[in-house]
């Protein structure tokens, strides 16, 4: 059996592909090795993945947030051979799994904007190419964390229509305090601030909600894809949750600067399991 994950700051996507082909899937919440203990990712296959596999792990494909450096890359190796002490692992970061899951073999710049956002240059078969990813209290253009912390920002100096505030007041009933509490006291603040996201794709049609959403792809495409060599000439791809409800403004914008969007998906576990069929025979 083959286990492929897509582990992200919200959720992570388990695939499991049996040995007759069949594939079977689960999921769990996210982990991101910077901001959690290594106990939260042993717990969620503890109680989520193993009641779930009846064979012999042969191999895993661990796609994640905040792996790229070999420490944490050892570390979550190393929580995998406490359940699956002979099993082959390999620990990729999530740009590895956009580009293999959106790009295929083909050249590219492929694109994660979710609860977080990133890029990366692929030759088609490595990245080459990547843009200093700084989280989202420092940079993140994009994602649904910036995104949230520039709303909420607004809200709470006044700097939004009262229209708006007074609709987002009604579904989030908090005080300044709370907010704050929410954020710098409590776990998964960047989850929280992309949970608001889901109210702007609601009132889009108010001009506050779809400029805020247009200037930061604006951000993410000056930051990030235009820094790339010859962007003007490859193809830009993305996945996640953001540039998924929001394709067509994310598309607008890539249109108003020149540059060509192809793939729009959700998540890559699709494409991942698709990437590695071959590994089952």
């Amino acid at each position: 059996m083959i286990l492929i994950a897509d582990s992200g700051g919200s959720k992570t996507d388990w695939r499991f592909i049996q040995k007759d082909g069949t594939i079977g899937q689960a999921s769990a919440p996210g982990f991101n090795p910077y901001y959690q203990p290594i106990d939260d990712l042993k717990k969620n296959v503890q109680e989520i993945l193993l009641p779930k596999i009846h064979d012999q792990v042969n191999k895993i494909f661990f796609y994640g947030a905040g792996v790229s450096s070999v420490k944490n890359q050892l570390t979550i190796k190393s929580a995998f051979l406490e359940f699956f002490p002979e099993a082959q692992i390999e620990i990729g970061w999530d740009l590895l799994a956009a580009a293999r899951a959106l790009c295929g073999h083909e050249p590219g710049i492929a694109c994660i904007m979710g609860t977080g956002s990133n890029s990366c240059l692929y030759d088609g078969n490595k990245i080459i190419d990547n843009v200093a990813n700084l989280g989202w209290i420092l940079a993140d253009e994009g994602s649904g964390a910036n995104i949230g912390k520039k709303f909420l920002v607004d809200y709470l100096r006044k700097k939004m229509p009262d229209s708006v505030a007074l609709q987002f007041q009604e579904r989030f009933p908090l005080t300044r305090e709370e907010f704050l509490e929410k954020i710098y006291q409590q776990e998964r603040p960047s989850a929280f601030l992309a949970s608001f996201t889901r109210f702007i794709f609601q009132h889009l049609k108010d001009p506050y909600c779809y400029s805020l959403i247009y200037n930061s792809f604006a951000e993410f495409y000056e930051n990030n894809v235009m820094k790339y060599e010859n962007y003007q000439n490859l193809k830009v791809h993305f996945t996640g949750s953001i540039a998924f409800y929001f394709s067509d403004i994310l598309r607008q914008v890539a249109n108003d600067k020149g540059i060509t969007v192809k793939n729009i998906l959700e998540g890559p576990i699709a494409g991942l399991t698709l990437y590695h069929q071959n590994d089952s025979n």
